[in-house]
């Protein structure tokens, strides 16, 4: 067998310079990215490995005569997910409900806007829903019928994050809050020594923190915005303003209208919902990558990763839950994140079967393959994670590691 390739023990490469040119991104076509982007991945280690992934999961598809995209089971899930969340506003309009069963709605809701999130809008912005752009497009606007802006995620996620996983500095996930430190190279503040005992209420507050803050923060940074060679078109400008005024219109306004209760009542359920949604989404998110045996890595001085792109999202990425039925549905497959990032145009209905594939040829080729049996034991890690980040500097953690 080759030698097996991990990053335990981290290298401690220099910072990358800017450089010109474009990277790698996952789907192999090149992506424009910001100065401070011009990361590149020139190694050549796994093209065996990515050729014959590839060529296996072909193969599945075409014995099986499935297609790679939604299936009928997909299809159904959409419609529960945004039924759940349409019926519960409605029967709040209604103003039927008792205080105990509103907010049983709300939490209801909550959960449904997570879920949404996981297994509607994220496969339709990775083109993975459909093999019909317009259909990704419009299934895609769930996310910004949820208050959030679909191109400044396709920017941030898409882009960004799936090329560039866990690279301190340029992996917008790994700086969500001041409050957290989830990489060994950021600067650690004296409140991150208790971030595992407050990471929850952190993550609680994301949707909301996207609704009124995020998507204007990342519209106003001017790296980001060169990203899109041109800059941000005034189209896309003008959806994000109508989309937030569309979404808090009938989020708040429409409530605060026809539901006879105080105002500071629909304020709260607004916020509850949201909370909900987002500990859900913060922690499905965290799991794949801030836990013990993924890697944080860095580019040397001239801007180049140590491996190449695969092989750098194996070692970044961990699995979790996978033999969990419950859990693969209700979060969009993304507890299968190696395949994900791998197969991102891949609907996610399809990842428990190409786990196996990833499993075996990743074994085949010496490839760590990164997994916790369930949510606990990845939880757990995660929590052992940011304490370990919370109470040591850099090179503690690197030798922790």
């Amino acid at each position: 067998m080759k030698r097996l390739i991990s990053a335990k023990t981290r290298p401690r490469p220099g910072r990358a310079s800017p450089k010109a040119g474009q990277a790698q991104g996952p789907a192999g076509a090149s992506e424009p990215v910001a100065a401070r982007h011009k990361i590149r991945f020139t190694s050549r280690e796994s093209a065996a490995f990515i050729v014959e992934l590839r060529s296996e999961a072909a193969r599945w598809f075409t014995a099986a005569g499935k297609s790679d995209k939604a299936n009928l089971a997909m299809y159904l899930k959409t419609v529960l997910m945004l039924g759940v969340l349409g019926g519960g506003y409605i029967l709040l309009l209604t103003r039927s409900l008792s205080d105990g069963a509103a907010i049983g709605t709300l939490v209801l809701m909550g959960v449904a806007m997570a879920g949404i999130g996981f297994c509607v809008a994220h496969d339709a912005l990775h083109g993975a829903y459909s093999s019909k752009p317009w259909v990704n497009t419009a299934l895609g606007g769930s996310f910004d019928l949820l208050g959030a802006n679909s191109y400044m995620w396709k920017i941030t996620h898409n882009v960004i994050h799936h090329t560039y996983t866990n690279i301190h500095g340029v992996d917008e996930d790994l700086s969500v809050s001041p409050l957290l430190r989830l990489s060994p190279d950021a600067s650690r503040l004296g409140i991150h020594r208790f971030q595992h005992w407050y990471a929850l209420a952190a993550y609680s507050t994301s949707t909301l923190f996207w609704v009124f803050v995020k998507d204007f923060k990342y519209f106003l940074r001017r790296d980001l915005a060169k990203s899109q060679r041109a800059g941000h078109q005034p189209g896309a400008i003008a959806w994000l303003l109508t989309s937030k005024v569309v979404y808090l219109g009938y989020a708040l306004a429409l409530p605060l209208a026809l539901i006879a209760r105080p105002w500071w009542q629909i304020l709260a359920g607004f916020v509850l919902m949201h909370l909900v949604a987002g500990v859900i989404l913060g922690v499905v998110f965290q799991l794949a990558h801030v836990v013990e045996g993924t890697s944080h890595l860095l580019p040397d001085s001239n801007g180049v990763m140590e491996h190449d792109w695969a092989v750098h999202e194996m070692l970044t990425t961990a699995n979790f839950a996978c033999r969990n039925p419950a859990v693969t549905w209700f979060v969009g497959g993304l507890n299968h994140q190696i395949e994900h990032h791998l197969f991102p145009k891949v609907c996610s209905v399809h990842y428990p079967h190409l786990s196996s594939i990833v499993r075996s040829v990743a074994a085949r080729h010496g490839i760590e393959y990164h997994e916790h049996q369930t949510v606990w034991q990845a939880w757990k890690s995660h929590f052992r994670t940011l304490r370990t980040l919370g109470r040591q500097d850099q090179l503690e953690v690197a030798s922790a590691a």
